[in-house]
């Protein structure tokens, strides 16, 4: 799972660098700074390595140098796999350093200097928010071919979750939405719950990416790709798309940008949810 969403993140941030250089890509510092304009920085180091400090967490070290956060903090992180996964990061860059590429990085920022100020309960509320509107459950009533592709992808998917977590969505093509229970909403709080700050900045950031609680949940439960969860929250978008054609460059910056980011924040959850230390063998092919 982990080689897999390395390799996929590293795939889609090379084909974007290569085929459009550095003027469209955002930098990423924090998960919030999607506005930014792209930056790139001559690297500065030689060698990048980890060390466990006594209190058990992990310094990404350049050099001599310790790894800050950009609040001036320093970059720790809970367990051996994330400061693996965030070393490599940072050893993969040339001759300059493209921030952007570096997604893992960037959320273990967010984690660190939570820029937002907020709780493990405000970030469970903002994240049940999206279950309100989320892309799967608005369905259109026109065209035929449309509706029956929502039908034929979206309907496996929301029933395996409502079965998944014993509860009940549903869908509407009604500008309101279907009507979310009340224990529907207790259920998936709890189960947010479960998770631990940090997992929980990387799954947000994917619900973000997806406009979809559903399909993130299906994602980090490993029922779908990132591949598959990219598609199918496209989905009317690459109908319209199939049936009318589209400009090609921005198409194919679009899914990429959008694979890179869903597939960093779902290896996060994952790194971040790791409680044993493991090996760099376990991120390598």
């Amino acid at each position: 799972m982990w080689r897999s969403l390395v390799r996929l993140q590293c795939q889609a941030r090379v084909a974007l660098s290569a085929r459009y250089g550095r003027a469209r890509l955002p930098v990423l510092w924090h998960a919030a700074d999607l506005s930014i304009a792209t930056s790139e920085r001559k690297k500065f180091y030689q060698d990048v390595n980890i060390s466990q400090r006594e209190d058990g967490l992990f310094e990404i070290n350049l050099d001599r140098r310790k790894l800050k956060t950009p609040g001036g903090k320093l970059f720790t992180v809970p367990n051996e796999a994330l400061a693996v996964a965030v070393a490599t990061e940072w050893d993969v860059q040339k001759d300059t350093l493209k921030f952007y590429t570096m997604n893992l990085t960037t959320l273990c920022n967010t984690a660190l200097d939570n820029p937002t100020q907020r709780d493990k309960e405000q970030i469970i509320a903002a994240a049940l928010k999206f279950l309100e509107t989320d892309t799967i459950c608005y369905r259109v009533e026109e065209p035929p071919g449309l509706v029956e592709l929502q039908t034929n992808e979206w309907d496996p998917v929301l029933n395996w979750v409502e079965k998944r977590y014993n509860v009940i969505i549903g869908s509407s093509s009604s500008i309101m939405g279907p009507q979310i229970t009340e224990e529907t909403k207790d259920t998936f709080r709890q189960h947010l719950g479960s998770y631990n700050f940090w997992a929980l900045t990387g799954l947000e950031f994917v619900i973000t990416q997806l406009k979809s609680l559903v399909l993130s949940f299906a994602l980090v439960d490993r029922h779908l790709t990132v591949e598959q969860a990219v598609l199918l929250s496209r989905l009317e978008e690459e109908y319209q798309i199939q049936r009318w054609g589209n400009v090609e460059w921005a198409h194919d910056y679009d899914m990429y940008e959008l694979r890179a980011r869903t597939a960093a924040g779902t290896l996060f959850v994952h790194l971040s949810s790791e409680s044993s230390s493991v090996k760099r063998k376990l991120l390598q092919d």
